[in-house]
């Protein structure tokens, strides 16, 4: 880091002594409807393509048989073309079968000059389809065995949108300021369209270096930091940066151009003062931004308050300009094609959800955009004000809900956050899905917990247990469920796997020092989540101006329920602090409503069998359809939900520990009926 400050300051940077002073945030409508930060979303988008969206199957299998500990690209690139050249060094360690041949991915136009192994040079290499390469090796290499490769290669990265975004190096003219700009952009699967590489999530690199030679007039962004720039004959420069971090393929980066550098800091608490690096078109450019570049010190400060310091603390954070048409979260360096206050906080945010911690499989992608998005709502909430912060919110919720289609706002019933089809690049960065319909989830989550110092403990948990690694969405779901203490199957089920979102329909009555509540809730794709099992908040206004809220289960389609209340009831709103994902319902009074009184929980009693249980507790009386299942252990605490269906109505009770549990069954109609079980040893 020492190194690091000394040669920007050196170099004659626009640096401030101290972080910059910034107005409060007036928020613009383009931030609080979501679209300034779904430029991340169009940044990954490109026109339907006939190639494979991957390596195949064999050749993923090949290259699975090592893993990858660091990479160091050495290159030449310039600011005005797409040509690459140069070595690329490979360090990894052999599995349990000893490597008789290399496996990675490379571009399918590029010349491979040659491939050094441990120091013996092999010519004998396959390329099949667009990007699988196989080298065979002169020797075996061991069984869990270090070892090195270079490959040196030269060509012209692919253009005219022949990938599955786009181009993973693309050179442009910004016609605001007339720079151009060579930058990179290869998530998903498009890191091989300008270096040699194994595109696996799961095998992150441990560390990397990335040195760049170009013209004495440029300067390069990129990874880590900056150790130094050495001049070299010819009127050239190399950069050379250095990461000593784990970190995804797809998020090693470089950014080339004649770029005004400018310096600001972060001073989390608890953690060093962190520069934040910007590489910007020009003077003239960084005039337009600075006010809004110079907000980034506090989001950093921000963000490590609530979730953890700021994962590349030891390094650094940064920007470079490019005509992205978006934002990239390149590890410690985004790539942003300009300032804006969402689409800061997004891409930022992406260093911990992402970066540090980056989802293990594409299917998963909403924990790194979900989150991302979610940085937007935390920020406006924490810099400008709770009805920015809600008024995004609303704007997410509508997203999520709706679609634009033919030039007209549609309903969209469903979708999932869980991708099936990973091959489809719009669907994996749907904006509505795994950004909006995400951070709206994310957000539930909060409620679902409903005690804040629980929520953002356990995102810090989540940072610690996965960071440098790679997580799935069952790996955050234990996180949660240790702060909830109980299962949150469900929730995943529905939110997750499920698709669509609930209605509410809220009849309401006040007699007899009583408030009736009946909620009748209506699915958007009953066929896929018949129904979401969800508490409710509702908030009783009274005429002398006071409000209490009231948070019922909504356990059913059909709920209802009489609270204790004399003071008299002006209005009721139904989540009135806008928690729940959810479509236009309606509130009636209706002066008719009082509800039937049942027999308690207590007076019916369900007989199991059999009692003490091991993996399956059955119940004798169970005689309609189907029925919500609720175990409570002998603290109160809920630490199992099921669904339980005829003809067999059978409880799953393996993952309960040994113990004495009290079962209610909750029916369509209403009805409670409950019983006390053991599960043994």
């Amino acid at each position: 880091m020492r190194i690091l400050t000394s040669l920007l300051v050196l170099g004659g940077l626009l640096a401030g002594a101290a972080q910059a002073q910034v107005p409060t945030y007036r928020p613009l409508a383009a931030d609080l409807d979501g679209s300034a930060a779904e430029a991340c979303a169009r940044a990954h988008m490109g026109p339907a393509v006939a190639r494979p969206a991957y390596a195949s199957l064999g050749h993923r299998q090949k290259m699975a048989r090592y893993d990858v500990k660091y990479y160091k690209l050495d290159l030449r690139l310039a600011n005005n073309a797409r040509t690459v050249g140069g070595v690329v060094t490979m360090r990894a360690q052999t599995g349990a079968q000893a490597l008789d041949s290399l496996a990675f991915e490379l571009y399918a136009t590029y010349t491979i000059d040659s491939v050094v192994v441990d120091g013996r040079r092999s010519r004998d290499f396959t390329r099949r389809a667009l990007g699988d390469v196989t080298v065979g090796l002169g020797a075996n290499v061991a069984p869990n065995t270090l070892f090195s490769a270079r490959i040196y290669y030269r060509g012209t990265a692919p253009n005219g949108n022949a990938a599955a975004i786009g181009n993973a190096l693309n050179t442009r003219v910004d016609s605001r300021y007339g720079v151009s700009t060579t930058w990179s952009l290869s998530e998903p699967y498009n890191a091989y369209e300008w270096w040699p590489c194994k595109q696996t999530l799961t095998d992150k690199a441990d560390s990397s270096d990335v040195w760049v030679t170009t013209a004495a007039t440029n300067k390069v962004g990129s990874n880590g930091v900056l150790e130094r720039v050495t001049s070299l004959p010819g009127n050239e420069v190399r950069y050379e940066w250095k990461s000593r971090h784990p970190i995804a393929y797809y998020l090693i980066s470089v950014a080339v151009g004649p770029y005004a550098e400018y310096i600001n800091y972060a001073n989390p608490t608890g953690g060093p003062r962190i520069p934040v690096v910007n590489y910007v078109y020009n003077q003239a450019a960084l005039n337009f931004y600075r006010t809004e570049i110079d907000r980034t010190p506090g989001f950093i400060e921000n963000f490590s308050d609530l979730v953890g310091l700021y994962p590349f603390a030891n390094e650094k954070y940064g920007h470079s300009m490019a005509p992205i048409g978006g934002g990239m979260e390149h590890q410690t360096m985004t790539t942003q094609d300009g300032f804006n206050f969402t689409l800061t906080a997004h891409e930022l945010f992406h260093q911990w959800f992402g970066d540090n911690v980056t989802c293990g499989a594409w299917e998963d992608i909403w924990l790194n955009e979900s989150f991302a998005s979610y940085g937007e709502y935390l920020s406006l909430n924490r810099f400008s004000s709770a009805g920015a912060a809600r008024d995004w919110m609303n704007n997410a919720h509508f997203s999520a809900m709706n679609q634009y289609v033919n030039a007209q706002w549609v309903p969209a019933p469903g979708g999932s956050l869980f991708v099936s089809d990973t091959t489809s690049v719009s669907r994996i960065f749907s904006s509505r899905l795994s950004y909006k319909k995400g951070a709206a989830v994310v957000h539930m989550l909060r409620y679902v917990l409903n005690d804040d110092t629980r929520f953002f403990r356990a995102l810090r948990t989540y940072q610690s247990t996965y960071g440098g690694r790679t997580a799935r969405t069952r790996d955050l779901q234990r996180i949660f469920e240790a702060e909830a203490g109980r299962s949150l199957q469900y929730f995943f089920d529905q939110w997750f796997r499920g698709e669509g979102f609930p209605s509410f329909a809220v009849r309401w009555n006040q007699a007899n020092g009583q408030v009736y509540i009946q909620n009748t809730q209506t699915t958007s794709m009953p066929t896929v989540t018949p129904y979401f099992d969800t508490e409710v908040d509702y908030r009783l206004t009274f005429t002398d101006g006071t409000s209490r809220t009231l948070r019922l289960r909504q356990y059913q389609l059909v709920v209802s329920a009489a609270v204790a209340e004399s003071r008299v009831i002006s209005s009721l709103e139904v989540d009135p602090d806008q928690w729940l994902l959810n479509g236009t319902g309606s509130v009636q009074r209706d002066a008719g409503l009082v509800t039937a009184s049942r027999p308690s929980a207590a007076q019916v009693t369900l007989r199991t069998y059999p009692n003490p249980c091991h993996d399956q507790l059955r119940l004798a009386d169970f005689n309609g359809s189907r029925a919500q299942a609720e175990v409570t252990d002998a603290t109160g605490r809920v630490v199992l939900r099921q669904t339980v269906l005829a003809p067999a109505p059978v409880l799953r009770t393996g993952a309960l520990a040994p113990g004495i549990y009290h079962l209610r069954l909750l029916s369509p109609d209403g009805s409670v009926a409950q019983a006390r079980f053991v599960r043994g040893e």
